[in-house]
């Protein structure tokens, strides 16, 4: 359609089309629009032509929560203003997933890697560094509380037996569940991380502390070294 979005007719204004049909019938670039408010009227681009214009350039809301506001503002018509806008509006989802169903540590028991996948996927998956943890758990694979080990890329030089059975000794944990994070999306285990896992279990053989699993998130997927037998 040409002209701006007050030229449409009212059914089809991304405005009037949330308030009639709910926010479920709007595309993403639609939602963008309202977020923007308003087009550019330098180069007569809509605010719906701007949002089309962002999901063409960076192909997914992921990819566009994923970028700065100065890579954000490459695309013609989006100023600092718009830019900070939109990912404030972005923040503000992540921020309800992370908060989605109950805290890891109000589960009675520990009973699958997709149970603690389930509830920790959204906190990782928005990660750009990698981070290690410990779940620590009691005699009876109850979880006590989580311990952050570190945060960077995974080598034996950060993440030390040392450092992990430290803190399940200042809980009096029975076991453990090692949880980190891939970046890449990919959950698949690099060498380090098969090292770590190993002298980790071995650790805790000696210490008479448990290592159940070691967990990968990655994009919407993980990787348990328990279900792989490799534990």
């Amino acid at each position: 359609m040409s002209g701006g979005i007050k030229c449409w007719p009212e059914a089809e204004r991304p405005r009037e089309k949330l308030m009639q049909r709910g926010a479920s019938a709007l595309s993403e670039a639609e939602l963008l629009a309202l977020i923007l408010g308003s087009g550019n009227a330098a180069s007569g681009r809509s605010a719906l032509d701007l949002g089309r214009e962002l999901m063409l350039q960076f192909k997914s809301l992921r990819a566009l929560a994923d970028a700065s506001y100065r890579e954000i503002q490459q695309v013609k018509g989006i100023g600092p203003a718009k830019a900070t806008c939109i990912l404030a509006a972005l923040d503000l989802s992540r921020r309800i997933r992370e908060k989605e169903g109950r805290p890891i540590e109000s589960f009675e028991r520990f009973t699958s890697a997709s149970q603690v996948f389930e509830h920790l996927n959204h906190e990782f998956r928005d990660r750009h560094t990698e981070q290690f943890m410990a779940l620590l758990l009691d005699g009876k694979n109850r979880i006590i509380t989580r311990a952050l080990i570190s945060e960077g890329s995974l080598n034996q030089s950060i993440v030390h037996p040392r450092e992990v059975f430290n803190a399940a000794v200042r809980q009096s944990a029975a076991a453990m569940i090692l949880l980190h994070n891939h970046p890449t999306g990919d959950p698949a285990p690099s060498p380090e991380d098969l090292e770590v896992t190993r002298r980790l279990r071995d650790a805790g053989q000696l210490m008479g502390i448990r290592v159940l699993d070691h967990i990968i998130i990655g994009e919407n997927e993980f990787y348990s070294f328990a279900d792989h037998g490799q534990l």
